[in-house]
């Protein structure tokens, strides 16, 4: 087997708090019998997202012996589990329609907008209906094998963008897979690394990034300029500026960036 990096779970020091099982995207991390346990090997991509989530300190990255990360794997695993990778069931009581899971605001969903507004409408239009397609919607939170990235049409947007634009819904929004992040008060290299193993792991027909004009904000175009190359996919890249009144200021396209 070769030598890789792993996360390492100290049964002592754990808790069992749980805050690390949705911050694992491969859904590698559950907790049995009230501690956090390794699901398996496989599914454990050593990146170490969970690292930051545990307070007391008892998820390490080590490297050693193990079999290497698979990511078909993962994808069956997460099919399996039909929820936001690493979430654990809890019991269903008799009368509740759905499943009762743990963290229903992290569990990944595919939303069905109107399809009648699934268009993009003219400039100066009301929007008149939500379009947003998929839940969670934070980078962070966003599992890397959610079926929703199949074949998607990607819109990443700086977090204040949504909020400039009043037209954010209709105008950009239509159709498209929504990621959002900040590069001036995030962890721009978790950002990278999420970035790079959606865009490597998951067919996605076209990146559009919607950024604001203020200069921290360039810092996400590198980012995911960055994340493209180092997928190797070729995958159309449009960029987009927006003012601070919310008007379009500039739109840049290109073919790819895997050059």
């Amino acid at each position: 087997m070769p030598i890789r990096k792993v996360i390492r779970i100290d049964d002592d020091k754990c808790d069992g708090c749980g805050l690390c099982v949705p911050a694992c995207a491969e859904g590698a991390i559950q907790i049995v019998n009230g501690k956090a346990r390794l699901v398996s090997e496989t599914y454990c991509d050593g990146l170490g997202n969970c690292l930051g989530e545990c307070p007391q300190g008892a998820i390490t990255i080590e490297e050693r012996e193990a079999p290497a990360f698979d990511p078909d794997a993962v994808k069956r695993h997460l099919e399996d589990k039909k929820t936001e990778p690493g979430i654990q069931s809890l019991p269903v009581a008799p009368d509740s329609p759905q499943p009762f899971r743990g963290c229903p605001g992290a569990m990944a969903r595919e939303l069905r907008p109107n399809r009648a507004a699934s268009e993009p409408v003219t400039s100066g239009s009301v929007p008149t209906s939500p379009q947003l397609g998929n839940w969670p919607i934070q980078l962070h939170l966003v599992p890397t094998y959610a079926p929703y990235f199949e074949n998607a049409r990607l819109l990443i947007a700086a977090d204040c963008a949504p909020f400039a634009m009043p037209d954010f819904h209709s105008s950009m929004l239509a159709g498209r897979i929504l990621l959002i992040g900040c590069p001036k008060l995030d962890d721009t290299e978790r950002y990278l690394q999420k970035l790079t193993a959606i865009f490597s792991h998951n067919e996605i027909l076209s990146v559009e990034l919607a950024f604001m004009e203020v200069p921290c904000c360039y810092g996400l175009v590198r980012l995911v300029q960055i994340a493209l190359k180092d997928s190797g996919k070729d995958i159309p890249l449009s960029l987009v500026k927006i003012g601070i009144r919310g008007e379009v200021l500039e739109t840049i396209r290109a073919e790819g960036m895997t050059a």
